[in-house]
Formats: structure tokens, C-alpha cells, sequence
């Protein structure tokens, strides 16, 4: 409560009943404020009524400003640290401190209204930081300052301060210093009071920011000012219990944060379920409207595929064109720059059954004609094949249950390797066919890839592998570079008349490939 009366009247009798208005007020008693405002008011004279500093919200909130002046474009941002209770005045002789301006080259527009001098920060609905105000500062003339009228204000100012200090001091009382002097030295001087020690300053509690240095409450992820995450080694005290705002904030994190989960389980579920349903079906329809690379054709939702490999869409007839003219086994996606391959199931239910079955034959042909060690059923118009190793000589056809000599090139039922080549020579005079195979022999001899054993006289051939084999008639052990026998006539160990591989640590011939 304040009062201002003009000089008559009955002064003392205002200042009274002014003061127990003010504690009337205070304590809620509507009664007796009516009765003192009505004597009061009998009075005439004049009055001010204002609301305490101490009743308004006491916490430090950060207020956003924008300064501009009547030269500039731009307004410069500044934060100001205030109280909802402050006063516009207190306001203006804050910023002339901090940064030099006037109080009266400053005007203040805050929520769309030029603010007055005795309005308060909370009259205007600035309650939290983070609230806005604009600043705009006139120039000199406009605000008709003079640097005389300047000075005095700044004198003004440090009167003040010097004012402020001096309250600050404690008087000691009259007669002191005499007594200190004419006391004994023994006895201690009375009525002095004890200087008490210095209140250590308030220490901060929170973070700064490292890019605009602004101190953040202890439990903030990021900047509230400019958005930059907490540093990694801060941690928040034990000790620290943040208040009713805090609380909200973290309870809203917490429930944002559980509601992220959810969301991301929920997702999950749904995937797997799309996966499932996916994994069922041969072919993947696509979902949006797309184009057909091929034919450039617009595809709904469900006219096309998506191949599972690489994502691309086609359509069904571009796909099926692409099989049925590939000419490789595995058929690559119709995109020229992917090299992924259509999976055998999507070929299955792109292709007729006859057209499956045309695929399925060319992929036998071209893996039998690829292959290293392959053979052929030698029974007319069977499409049984087989892969060979060096130590089979048989190939039992499973199409056709016949038994295919690998040596021999041919089927020679109930007849070793040298009945049938000597029945062969015999039946070459008259059978085209006989002559046929006897003539594929001595091609074979020829080029290398057959020899004679050197015992019993029949063709044998070395399939793969190491240069020693073994005739399937005599058994003798032939070195395959030297053509001759392993072994003397005395058997394994006899070097006698065999090829001598290994003996004194030499080779039998230099391309011999290990024949012992």
C-alpha cells in the first residue's frame, strides 16, 4: 500500500486510515475496507493503491525480446531475466543499466499493447519464460532528450546506488568508541555486535549450454533456448527435486516416449503379419499404381508383381515374355541395370504347365552341356544325364534302369569292357551304328583322351584326376603320361619294366601328375 496526499487536509488522519486500508485489504475484511474507504474518501484527498511486489510470483522467468530501432529492419533477440510482479518502469531502468538506453527512448508493446509505466509484466500475461515482448527505441530528438537532461538522470542513478550502500552500513551506537578507550584491557567492550560472516553465494544448479550458454534445469535433455543436446558427462544431482513444471514436462516425456513404443511394437506386428500373408502367396501384387517398365502400361493396385528379390514391378505378360525367351537357367529380373534372378517359384506361376515344362527341359540341357563330367543315357530318346566322378565307371539311368559303361561310352549288357569291343569290331563291317561307336574309339585313341592297356590290349580312358588307373580286365596299375605298366611283372614294388616314377626322387616323365 501507498499513498500520495496533496498538501491539506488532515494529513495524519489519511496516512492512518490509508495504512488500515491496506491491512484490510490485506486480510480479506470487506467490511471494514468499505467503512475506511468511505472516510477515506470523505477526506479528499489523493491516493495511490497498489499490490506488493511479494504477492505476485516470486520465480525467475526468462522474457524474449526483440530490440529494434527505427534505423534497422531486423530486430536483435535478447533475453531478459525478470519477474511477473516487475513493474514497465522497473523494466525501462533495467535495460537503461544493462545496455545504455534512456528510459525514455523506450517503448514497450507487449501481447499487441503499447505497455504503460505502472503496468506490471503479469498485467500483460507474461507468467512463464519463454513469453514474448517487443522493444522498439526512439532516437534522441524523437524523444526530445537532451544530454543535460541525460546527465542528471545518470547522477541520478549513482546517487541512488551510493543511497542503497549506506543502508547497508550498521550504525553503532552512541559512546561506543569512548568506552572502548577507557575500558581496562582485560575486559572485553560491551554492546558490540558481532559481524556476521558472509552468506556464500547460491550456487547454480543446472547445465550450461555450450553454444549459447544458457543455464538449463538439471533434468532437460536439450537447450531450451536453442535446442542443443545436455553434455554426456553431466548427470543430475541426487539431491535435486525439480518442480511442479519439471514434473510435467518429464511425465509428458515419459508418456510421449511409451506412446513411441507402442507405436513401433504395433508396427512390428503388423510387418510380420504382412510377411506371413506374403510368404503364402507365389507372387507379391503391388499395393500403389505404378507403370510397367516394359510395356509402360499403368498398373492398379493388385495388376502387377513385385519380384521378391529386388522390389522391381512388372507386369504379368512382360515377366512371362522375360522366361520363356531367356535362354539361361536362372532368368534374371527384366530391369537391364539389376542382377537379381527370379525366384522358381514366381516362374512356376508366371508359366502354363506346358511352358514350365519346356523351361524345366532347357534348364537340363544347359546344365548337362555346362557341365564338366557329364553323361548321357546312351538308350535312344532317354533324357536321363549324370555328373561323374573318377572312381565311378557305371552309371545306372533311373529313366530307363539300363546300366551305361562310363569306359566304354555305350550299354553292353551281360559283356565285360573286352567281350563288347571285340564284338564291336567284329559287328563294324556290317553295322552302321557299330562302326559308328567303333570309329568314336579310335577318335578317342587319337586325340589322347583313350589308350590300350598294355596287358590285355583294351581301351581304357582316365576320366579325371591323378595319372595312375586301373584296368578294369587285368588290373594292372598304368601310369597314364608313359602308357606303360605301374609295375614289373613281379607286381607293386617292381620297377623293373614299370615306368620308375619316384625312383632316385624323379619324376617318370615331366608331366607326370603324381602316377604313383
Amino acid at each position: 500500500m501507498a499513498s500520495e496526499v496533496l498538501p491539506k487536509g488532515n494529513l495524519k488522519e489519511a496516512e492512518e486510515l490509508a495504512l488500515s486500508l491496506g491491512e484490510a485489504i490485506s486480510s480479506g475484511d470487506s467490511e471494514e475496507a468499505a467503512k475506511l474507504c468511505e472516510k477515506l474518501s470523505a477526506l479528499s484527498v489523493a491516493v495511490s493503491v497498489s499490490i506488493k511486489n511479494h504477492a505476485y510470483p516470486q520465480d525467475s522467468i526468462r522474457l524474449m525480446v526483440g530490440v529494434e530501432d527505427a534505423q534497422s529492419e531486423d530486430y536483435i533477440p535478447v533475453t531478459l531475466v525478470v519477474s511477473s510482479g516487475m513493474k514497465i518502469s522497473e523494466l525501462k531502468e533495467k535495460i537503461s543499466q544493462d545496455f545504455g538506453f534512456h528510459p525514455t527512448l523506450q517503448r514497450w508493446v507487449i501481447g499487441k499493447r503499447l505497455a504503460q509505466d505502472q503496468d506490471t509484466l503479469y498485467s500483460h500475461g507474461v507468467r512463464k519464460s519463454g513469453d514474448q515482448a517487443f522493444l522498439f527505441i526512439l532516437s534522441a530528438d524523437a524523444a526530445h532528450l537532451t544530454r543535460h537532461q541525460h546527465n542528471q538522470d545518470q547522477e541520478q542513478q549513482r546517487l541512488a546506488s551510493i543511497v542503497e550502500s549506506l543502508h547497508s552500513i550498521e550504525l553503532q551506537p552512541r559512546g561506543v568508541g569512548v568506552a572502548e578507550k577507557r575500558a581496562p584491557p582485560h575486559i572485553p567492550p560491551k554492546n558490540i555486535p558481532t559481524p556476521k560472516p558472509p552468506l556464500p553465494p547460491k550456487p547454480q544448479v543446472g547445465w550450461n549450454c555450450t553454444l549459447c550458454t544458457f543455464l538449463n534445469k538439471p533434468t532437460r535433455p536439450g537447450c531450451e533456448i536453442c535446442g542443443a543436446e545436455r553434455p554426456q558427462d553431466y548427470e543430475v544431482p541426487d539431491v535435486y527435486e525439480p518442480d511442479q513444471e519439471e514434473v510435467l514436462r518429464i511425465q509428458q516425456e515419459q508418456l510421449a516416449f511409451q506412446l513411441y513404443e507402442e507405436a513401433q511394437e504395433l508396427e512390428r506386428q503388423q510387418n510380420y503379419m504382412y510377411l506371413l500373408a506374403t510368404e503364402e502367396q507365389n507372387l507379391i501384387p503391388n499395393t500403389t499404381e505404378t507403370d510397367c517398365p516394359i510395356c509402360m502400361s499403368t498398373l492398379q493396385p493388385g495388376e502387377g508383381v513385385v519380384l521378391r528379390e529386388c522390389l522391381h514391378t512388372f507386369c504379368r505378360e512382360c515377366l512371362a515374355g522375360t522366361v520363356i525367351n531367356s535362354q539361361d537357367a536362372e532368368v534374371c529380373c527384366a530391369d537391364t541395370d539389376c542382377e537379381s534372378k527370379l525366384l522358381d517359384r514366381e516362374i512356376k506361376e508366371l508359366l502354363t504347365e506346358e511352358e514350365h515344362q519346356r523351361f524345366l527341359e532347357l534348364r537340363l540341357n544347359i546344365a548337362e552341356s555346362r557341365s564338366e563330367h557329364s553323361f548321357h543315357c546312351q538308350t535312344p530318346n532317354c533324357r536321363g544325364w549324370c555328373i561323374y566322378e573318377d572312381d565311378v565307371n557305371e552309371f545306372q539311368c533311373d529313366l530307363c534302369n539300363e546300366t551305361n559303361c562310363l569306359l566304354c561310352r555305350a550299354i553292353h549288357k551281360d559283356m565285360n569292357c573286352k567281350d563288347y569291343q571285340d564284338d564291336l569290331r567284329v559287328r563294324a563291317e556290317n553295322d552302321q551304328a557299330a562302326q559308328q561307336t567303333k570309329q568314336m574309339l579310335e577318335n578317342m585313341l587319337q586325340n589322347g583322351e583313350a589308350m590300350k592297356c598294355p596287358r590285355c590290349d583294351i581301351i581304357v580312358q582316365k576320366k579325371d584326376g591323378c595319372d595312375w588307373i586301373c584296368c578294369l580286365m587285368c588290373k594292372t596299375e598304368i601310369c597314364w603320361v608313359t602308357k606303360q605298366a605301374r609295375w614289373g611283372p613281379n607286381g607293386h614294388g617292381d620297377t623293373s619294366g614299370g615306368c620308375k616314377c619316384r625312383v632316385n626322387n624323379m619324376a617318370c616323365h615331366p608331366n607326370c601328375q603324381n602316377c604313383h
